[in-house]
This record gives structure tokens, sequence and C-alpha cells, in this order.
């Protein structure tokens, strides 16, 4: 194949040659790319009719995420639906008129393969070169029409509720989480539901989120020898995955688990968020201290092959009695339990995984829970020596900075959460290392990293997921330079990204590379979308500096989507848990007092304990005018009375009176 990266030069070349363009995306833990890149790419006759036929492109889509989104919109509107790879025939001038997912080499029941479409697409190029044109600009139009919907009215707390219910509808009340396979993790979904359980009181909410973490945590998803989460189920039993780790995963799951922690204070829900951050400060975290994008599913071309025991496995390394437990907790078998996913057949290897809770084995053996935990722990680490000594799937080195934002903010809050200094230390490091090295000479944030180099202009995401997991890091530690470039990042967002027409960010810059048309993204997929994080972070933003203006542009944002949220409500939960903030009731916190003083610590470490997602926390040393009084004014009254450290709370505007007393200070925030 004769690949080129996406340049002028190619498209240069297709218009020199009349050629369309063949655009393949796709990533490097994407099972299936490497399926059809094996399969198709890499076949001689195939890269001679592809080569003859079109200009090709190869793009990964978490370096461009930009042209990504682009055609993965035109890929919903020719097909209905979406997915990786992503192949796009398109012309020279970038605009698009076939789109497909994986093909086969050969054709398939009803699937047309490669070696019959790409000579009928040569074919039409050549004999229906207008029709071809004509039907590019339609589609171009269409995604155009799409995108552009107006502004409507802000929207109110009933929003909340109908959110709620369509939730409460598709959720699984068999096996937790929402919908039919595959199965997504979704976190965002969960954080709503924390956030309106916490407005509501109503319980069912909370089994919501409880009965689907508890499922997940039990269910082949999670690595049970190792840690971490696979990307989905493909059964909706949480029980086999595609078995790729990714970042942004391990980041939004983490801070699910440790939010339900702080609600209910269970060991599990803990023991869950520190594994996923111990498995990413393990195996993902690069030399430079940054976050690698993920791990491969494949080894050797085998899905899972990594991760799959067979019994046999399992009892060289085991002891009989210890052998004996683990098949019964983790159901393995002489036959396997994994079914390959094409041909439906048993492989006799076993996905670890947990149909019941280890409470339920202990009752049956007539043995405490705490022992058979400690005999299953001693276990999985024998388990997992020998599978270290594997090869080892293969690892996407890149470093993002919009994964790396989500990614510093769990690691924040799990130091909150759990008082563990290493992951205090590791997000300041990730922090301090996009700060410093993903950064133009211009002074602009730049997306991706890898092998010492920095490029690719910063996208929505990039600003808004690292301003949040900067915001985080303030609030672990109160270092102000954090704050300061959120402050400032914030501030280049606003200009090079906001539409001061419809209102919202656009996905990529105004100075940005131009693509056949500028999107916003909205609704919250596996991702939340930039536009619902930066909500929540001029809110805060807002609520810290006393800056109205950012609390204006919120209500823009809000006013901006109001139309699409109407429409599928429970499409934008982490939209609505930024709207929760907004709504209120919303607290501004400020300790006055020394930093490291066992007071000050004490009501620090009870505020980072409990759920309180509606707040900001802002630390002001005593003395005259320290440097936060630069940023929040109105912190330059706030001082310790009588040397103790003092908490000042308002709620919605409204200010209480200051206390130096922990429990009134929880009152006060209705914990």
């Amino acid at each position: 194949m004769d690949w080129y990266p996406w340049r002028e030069e190619a498209f240069e070349k297709a218009r020199k040659e009349n050629k369309p363009i063949f655009l393949s995306i796709g990533y490097s833990t994407c099972h299936w790319c490497h399926v059809m890149a094996h399969e198709s790419f890499e076949d001689e006759e195939i890269a001679r009719l592809m080569n003859r036929a079109f200009v090709c492109i190869k793009v990964d889509r978490e370096e461009r995420p930009d042209i990504d989104n682009v055609y993965m919109t035109a890929c919903q509107i020719i097909l209905g639906r979406g997915g990786w790879p992503l192949n796009i025939i398109m012309t020279p001038n970038m605009k698009p008129f076939f789109a497909g997912t994986y093909i086969p080499k050969n054709s398939r029941f009803s699937q047309t393969g490669m070696l019959e479409l790409v000579p009928r697409i040569e074919e039409i190029w050549n004999r229906q070169h207008e029709e071809v044109l004509e039907s590019a600009d339609k589609i171009t139009s269409a995604i155009q029409n799409m995108i552009s919907e107006s502004a409507g009215e802000g929207i109110g707390e009933s929003i909340m509720e109908e959110a709620y219910e369509e939730l409460l509808t598709s959720f699984d009340n068999e096996y937790g989480g929402f919908d039919g396979a595959p199965k997504f993790p979704t976190p965002h979904k969960i954080f709503f539901l924390l956030r309106y359980w916490r407005r509501s009181g109503n319980p069912e909410a909370l089994h919501m989120v409880e009965y689907t973490l508890e499922n997940m945590y039990r269910g082949g998803i999670h690595d049970h020898l190792g840690s971490g989460f696979h990307r989905y189920s493909t059964d909706n039993m949480w029980i086999v995955p595609h078995f790729e780790k990714m970042l942004y995963d391990q980041a939004l799951i983490a801070t699910a688990y440790t939010e339900i922690y702080q609600v209910t204070g269970k060991k599990l829900y803990k023991e869950a968020a520190e594994g996923i951050l111990d498995y990413v400060l393990r195996d993902l975290r690069s030399q430079e201290s940054g976050f690698y994008c993920g791990e491969d599913a494949d080894v050797e071309g085998e899905e899972g092959k990594y991760y799959l025991w067979t019994l046999e496995e399992v009892r060289k390394v085991l002891s009989p009695e210890e052998s004996k437990l683990i098949t019964k907790v983790f159901n393995l078998s002489e036959r396997g339990n994994f079914e390959e996913e094409i041909r439906g057949k048993k492989t006799g290897t076993n996905i670890f995984y947990m149909p019941r809770p280890l409470e339920s084995i202990a009752a049956e053996l007539k043995i405490p829970t705490d022992e058979v935990e400690s005999r299953v722990k001693m276990a999985k680490e024998k388990l997992l020596l020998t599978r270290n000594k594997r090869k080892r799937p293969a690892k996407d080195d890149k470093i993002l900075t919009d994964w790396n934002g989500l990614m510093i903010a769990a690691l924040a809050k799990g130091f909150q959460a759990f008082g563990e200094e290493r992951y205090l230390k590791a997000a300041e490091k990730a922090a301090d290392f996009i700060l410093m090295r993903l950064y133009s000479p211009d002074g602009r944030l730049l997306h991706r990293y890898r092998d010492g180099k920095s490029g690719i202009s910063g996208t929505a995401d990039d600003y808004a997921f690292l301003i949040h997991g900067l915001l985080e890091l303030y609030e672990a530690e109160f270092k102000l330079d954090y704050l300061k470039a959120a402050l400032c990042l914030n501030r280049e967002f606003l200009n090079h990204f906001w539409d001061p027409v419809q209102g919202g960010f656009f996905f990529t810059a105004d100075d940005s590379e131009s693509l056949i048309f500028r999107k916003k993204e909205f609704a919250d997929a596996a991702i939340p979308s930039g536009n619902s994080v930066e909500m929540l972070n001029l809110l805060r933003l807002s609520r810290i500096t006393a800056d109205s203006e950012l609390e204006d542009k919120a209500q823009g944002l809000e006013r901006a989507f109001s139309k699409l949220i109407r429409k599928i409500p429970s499409g934008y939960t982490q939209f609505l848990s930024a709207l929760d903030f907004g709504l209120g009731p919303a607290y501004q916190v400020v300790i006055a007092g020394k930093h490291e003083s066992p007071d000050a610590g004490q009501m620090l470490e009870e505020l980072w304990t409990y759920f309180i997602p509606n707040k900001v926390l802002i630390f002001r040393p005593e003395g005259k005018d320290p440097e936060i009084t630069k940023l929040a004014k109105y912190t330059e009254e706030q001082v310790p009375i009588d040397g103790k450290a003092t908490a000042y709370v308002c709620q919605n505007f409204q200010c209480q009176l200051p206390t130096t007393e922990v429990n009134e200070m929880l009152r006060m925030l209705n914990v």
C-alpha cells in the first residue's frame, strides 16, 4: 500500500491524477483495525487495486480527532451507524461519497469485499463522475445542515427528571448497566445519577449506580489479576470484553468508583478505584511522567491471548487447594468459559470473572470472608507474576493532552478520597509534563507527544479536559500555578474556540487546519464532550474567581445545546452534571489558615471524604495579601479566627458566618 499521511501532497496528487481518496481511520488498540490491515491492506492484490484506483491516506483517530469527528459524522449520515476501522472514499476536495467500517477481503453474505468493492468504485468514478461529485456535494450539505442547530432557551430542573426516567427505562435490572450488548461502562451516566440522587434523594438512582459498578467489578471486563478495565463487554453480562485497555476508560471509571466510595464508604469501591490507578501508574506511565494511550487487545494476532488461561496453566502455578478456590471464585473450567467471537466456539481457555460475590463463596465454604479475600489475593499475585512473563499486548505510547487531563483529575480525586500521596505526586508530575512539553513556540496547547516530539493543534477536548484536571489538582494541594494555568488555558479556549453567534465551543480552533466543516461536539459518548466538561469548568472558575462573565458563558452553553438536550436528555449526562451545579445548591468553601496545621488538615480531610460534588474549594493562607487574593479578591478579608483554621461557606451567592468547627462546616454543606 502506498499510504500518505494527511497532508496537501496527497490531495494535490489526487487532483492532478483525478483520483478519489481512500481515507482509512483507525487506532493502535483497535482489534478490527488490525484484522482489516492484515487481511486486506497487507495483501498484494488489494494493494495493487487500491494504489491504481485511489490516493490512500492513513490517519490515527487519536492523533487527529478533528478529522475523525468530521468523517465519522459523514459515516453516520451515509450508513446510519459508525465505528472503527472507518473507511471513507471522497473527492480530492475532501467531500465524502462512500463510507464503511470493517470491510473483508472477500465478499461475505451481503457484505461486499475489498476485491469487488475497489474495482466497482473505480468504474463508477470514471463512468459516472458527475453523479459522484453531485452525491458528495449532497452528503456534505446534509452534514452541514445537521450540525447547524440554532440556540434555544435555557433548560430547567425538570430535564434532570426526564434524563433519570430515560436511564431507568434502559437500565438492565439483571446485570446492571444500560441497554444490551455490546455494553459500555459510560461513567458519565454514573456521575449524573449520583448527582441526581443527591439532589432528589431517590434511592433507585443510587441502586442503579451500585448495581452497575458491582457487576462491572465482578465481570470479565475487569482485569482481576492486573486490574484496569477493558474497553467494553461484547455481552450484556459484563463477562466477555474486547480486551484493549484505554487510558480514558481507566480515568473515568476510577473516578466513578472514587465517587461511589465517597457516598457509601464500601471497601470494594476503594479497592476498585485504587486498583485502576495503580495499574495506570505501573503500566501506562512514561518515563517523562505522562500517560500512554492504552494497551492492545491482541497478542500475535489473537485477541485476549495475554489474559486467557487454561485450567492446566492455573494448576501449574497454584497449589491444589488454591486452584480449587480460584476455580470456584472465577468460574474456570476444563472446557473453558471463553468463546471466540467470530465462530462462537469454546477455545479451552478461561476469562477470570466472578459470578457471585466473595461473601457468597465464603458462606458456602463456611470460612470468614476476610480469610477468603486473603487467599484469593495471594493466589492472584502468583498468577500475575506468571502472566507477566508472557508476551504483553502492544502499548500505544502516544501521550495525549486530553486523556492525560482526565487521568490527572482521577489521580487528584483519588488522593482526596484515599489520602494516598503517590496519586497526588503522579498527578503533579503529569500536569507539569503537559504544561512544559505540550505547548507550541507561540504558546498554544498541543494535542500529542511521542518520542520526544510534540505536535498537532490542541482541540476543544484538550483544553476542557486539561482545565478540568488542573482544577481537581488545585483543590487537592492548592498550588496556585495550577489554578493560574487553568485560567490561562480558559482564556485561550474562549478566544479561539467560542462561537459568538450560536454559542458553544467548536472542536477546532479558529486558526486550525480547515476541513469541510467546523464541528461542535456536544453529545456525551464513550468520552464526555468537551462542551459538557467545559460548562462545569466555567462554573467552577467563575465561583473561584468571582468572574460573572464566565457564568454567563456557561449559560450560553446551556442555551446553545438546549434543543438537542431536550430531544434525548440521557445522551447528555455529563452536561446535566454541569447543569446540576448551575442550578444549585452549589457551595464556595474557603479554608483560611496554615496549610500544614492539624486543624486545617482536618477540615480539608473532611471536605475530601464526603461526596459534595457541587462545590469549589479555595485555600487562603494566613498572612497579609497572599497570592490567592490577586485571583480571588474576595478572600482578602477571609482570615483565620483566633489563630484557628476557619471555614467560610457560601451557598448560591449567600454567605454563612465563618466557623472554626468542622461539624458546623459540614452542617452548612448539608452533609
